[in-house]
């Protein structure tokens, strides 16, 4: 009988939790900052030992002032983050745009111009 290691999935659990950690801590604490209000949070990668993690952002407009905001505001981010996560360390966070949507508006654009 071959054993499952304990931690084979930890890495997205990780992920998973400071993802939906930090989505809220954008909700509650920033709603007055009109940039914030509009990100979603659309994923999160563990890297390097869960040194730290990515999260992947969507922002509607104005992605490059959002992208200044979000690194503007990481570190008070992560300390409120260190009151909510229950483990030893708090993850270094990295905040990265999403651009998934308008790479698939892009090629549905070209595959139409394709039929013309």
């Amino acid at each position: 009988m071959i054993k499952k290691p304990i931690n084979s999935n930890r890495n997205e659990r990780i992920a998973s939790k400071v993802q939906t950690l930090v989505a809220q801590i954008l909700q509650h604490d920033f709603i007055d900052d009109d940039l914030i209000s509009g990100v979603s949070l659309v994923g999160a990668e563990a890297h390097g030992g869960m040194q730290f993690v990515k999260l992947y952002f969507y922002a509607r407009e104005n992605v490059d002032a959002t992208q200044k905001r979000l690194d503007e505001i990481t570190k008070t981010i992560r300390f409120a983050l260190a009151q909510k996560i229950d483990q030893k360390y708090v993850p270094d966070i990295r905040f990265v745009y999403d651009d998934t949507l308008e790479r698939a508006n892009r090629i549905e654009s070209l595959l139409e111009n394709i039929d013309k």
